[in-house]
């Protein structure tokens, strides 16, 4: 059983983490386009993305990694403290999208194009982070 909720736990990651790259990509092109129909649509792929991907591809990897973890006894590892603490940093930057994707539904984003450009590369980051701490576990 443990390999099928590891397999599922990748799965729910990639998938949360093509929301992650993809959402502030699509909030760079929304940036750039005035109220009217291409807006509209916008809003409708920013909405369905977050809610029907990223939600509950978070949420999968969020119960499926804790009892990875828990079932391996990682809690007390040095190297999952700092990997829980870039995937606490991860879900800020998923709660972040969304409260950016609320006001962009009611058309009161106050951030240029450059600023999502910018913002698109923390989960990056992060996600190298946590490969390392995963894969390497440097202590």
């Amino acid at each position: 059983m443990y390999l099928w909720i590891k397999a599922l736990h990748v799965i729910a990651i990639i998938s949360w983490m093509a929301g992650l790259l993809y959402l502030p990509r699509l909030f760079v092109y929304h940036a750039s386009t005035p109220p009217g129909p291409q807006s509209e649509t916008f809003k409708i792929m920013e909405r369905r993305l977050f809610r029907y991907i990223m939600n509950p591809a978070m949420i999968v990897a969020w119960a499926t990694g804790l009892f990875l973890a828990a079932d391996a006894g990682w809690f007390a590892a040095p190297w999952f403290q700092v990997k829980a603490t870039l995937v606490l940093l991860l879900t800020g930057a998923h709660i972040h999208d969304g409260l950016l994707l609320s006001r962009f539904a009611v058309d009161g984003n106050p951030h240029s194009a450059r600023y999502f450009r910018i913002i698109n590369e923390i989960p990056t980051l992060l996600m190298i982070g946590i490969v390392i701490m995963v894969i390497v576990k440097p202590f």
